[in-house]
């Protein structure tokens, strides 16, 4: 019998920004310029606090007095024991299992620097509804991803386009601060983040992982 996902992700939510090839490339011409001048060379990483928590089927409260509000469909990686400086070699054998999950947000100004006004509203991280073991997914690395407002299919990609793979991620993480048992890494969104409205219904469909939903409401 699987566990509930509320057994197992109840940790900390690790975001990680441009870590889809197409959308890191659309923002090279950017990156070039003042001030920063390259691309960053390690993850970009933001948290999604603890109020950000949000479920399957659950409202998603469009905060009033903003004028755009964006879904970030994405593959949660849960961590399964305490990972400190882990391989990437060794760093599957830290995943205790994938979820959906649904990473709304406001309009970012700078992928560099993601804005915790833009990221950590009320109930901007939904995650669910199932939580599927490891040892049941054959390739993280070869899922698409789908989002659907009203279903219409918006955005889809595949998890072959990550910029850096799971282990890598856990590798480059877990090299400075430790990941715990419970934690969950937002592994990233694709290009192509589209707008929603109160009354939408936004779908988030990952193959073999599930299907997250959550209908938008209005403050």
């Amino acid at each position: 019998m699987r566990p509930a996902l509320s057994d197992v992700a109840t940790g900390t939510l690790f975001g990680i920004a441009l870590n889809y090839r197409a959308l890191l490339e659309n923002k090279l011409e950017e990156f070039e310029s003042p001030p920063y001048q390259k691309p960053p060379l390690k993850p970009v990483l933001f948290i999604k606090t603890s109020n950000t928590r949000n479920g399957h089927d659950l409202p998603l409260v469009y905060p009033s007095g903003v004028e755009r509000v964006q879904p970030g469909p994405a593959l949660g990686v849960v961590i399964g024991k305490n990972a400190s400086r882990v391989s990437e070699q060794d760093a599957l054998q830290y995943v205790a299992g994938y979820t959906v999950i649904n990473e709304y947000s406001l309009p970012e100004d700078s992928y560099y620097r993601p804005a915790v006004k833009a990221k950590c509203r009320d109930g901007f991280c939904s995650i669910g509804p199932a939580f599927i073991p490891a040892e049941e997914v054959n390739d993280p690395h070869s899922l698409t991803l789908k989002l659907f407002v009203n279903g219409e299919l918006r955005q889809k990609n595949n998890t072959a386009n990550f910029v850096r793979t799971i282990p890598q991620l856990i590798a480059e993480l877990s090299e400075f601060m430790t990941l715990y048992a419970g934690d969950v890494l937002i592994t990233g969104t694709p290009e192509g983040r589209v707008d929603v409205l109160p009354g939408d219904r936004v779908e988030v469909e990952i193959e073999g992982i599930g299907r997250l939903a959550n209908t938008v409401v209005a403050e």
